[in-house]
């Protein structure tokens, strides 16, 4: 096992990078993976239907936000939502989202992916929601453990998305 190299978190603020942003966690850089066709497909799906919400709701959708979910903790969420009003900081620490949707991309690791999720609700996300393209799922994640749900909904903002929507079988081939 090679030796891991720690860094600063504002050495981490300063960096840029080639592709998708790392994510700063305990002093390490974690790469996040690219997204490929399926799951640009969803991303630009559900930020759509966020962004139409947004027309008639206090909803601020935020794609790609960095933000400190806990000490040594700073996340890039696939998208993050705010309400009732949009965050007061470029990498929000107070601001809390109401929901954060993580799309799966082939090479993201489940047990990662699970420690992710778990910053959001340590950090107090009201809605934490994962959308798998490839395996055509939507998932609820609450204390520790994923649920398969057939749609994600936010009733009181007239919110409803469906699988075949954010993965529809065109959109793999």
């Amino acid at each position: 096992m090679g030796a891991k190299t720690l860094i600063s978190e504002a050495e981490y603020l300063q960096m840029t990078f080639d592709g998708p942003e790392a994510e700063y966690v305990d002093g390490e850089l974690q790469k996040r993976s690219l997204a490929g066709n399926s799951h640009s497909a969803a991303a630009n799906w559900i930020q759509g239907m966020f962004f139409l919400a947004s027309l008639k709701y206090s909803l601020f959708p935020r794609p790609e936000l960095r933000m400190r979910v806990g000490p040594d903790r700073l996340r890039v969420a696939d998208l993050a939502v705010f309400a009732p009003r949009a965050p007061s900081q470029a990498n929000p620490t107070v601001d809390v989202p109401w929901v954060v949707v993580e799309i799966v991309s082939p090479d993201d690791r489940h047990d990662e992916q699970m420690e992710k999720l778990a910053d959001y609700q340590a950090f107090g996300v009201a809605h934490i929601w994962l959308a798998d393209p490839t395996l055509r799922r939507l998932s609820i994640y609450r204390d520790g453990s994923l649920t398969s749900v057939p749609e994600l909904a936010l009733p009181e903002f007239s919110l409803s998305i469906q699988i075949a929507e954010v993965c529809p079988l065109n959109a793999l081939l």
